[in-house]
């Protein structure tokens, strides 16, 4: 089963002058995310996807987790800082559950209060 870990690269992005100026919070948040994901168990089995936007910009930084047959989960208000190992551990969670669901209690506590959308999958009605 493929698993997809969508990351905002653009999240808390700084404009002046209509220009981005430095680095965006979710290019920081990627970069954090990929150092960590070379030595994690799953690295081979959830990949790592960057996106230009998830239309969730009020509530930056944001990442996805996406399998087949699984519900997708979107996470907003992610901080930048401390955030990446969570992430994982979360995703890792996520992996384990043979639908992918994430009870509140049991996510890691930056994912418990920056839920966005719990969406589905196809075919479950």
């Amino acid at each position: 089963m493929q698993h997809i870990l969508f990351v905002c690269k653009t999240c808390a992005t700084v404009w002046k002058q209509g220009k981005p100026e430095g680095k965006s919070g979710g290019q920081q948040l990627l970069e954090d995310l990929s150092e960590l994901h070379q030595n994690w168990d799953l690295k081979d089995n959830f990949p790592i996807q960057e996106v230009q936007c998830m239309s969730a910009c009020s509530h930056s930084c944001t990442v996805s987790f996406v399998a087949t047959g699984k519900y997708t989960y979107l996470f907003g208000d992610l901080p930048v800082q401390d955030s990446a190992a969570a992430i994982l551990e979360c995703a890792a969670q996520y992996y384990a559950k043979p639908d992918g669901s994430l009870p509140w209690s049991e996510r890691p506590e930056p994912l418990k209060k920056g839920i966005l959308a719990k969406i589905p999958p196809i075919g479950v009605f």
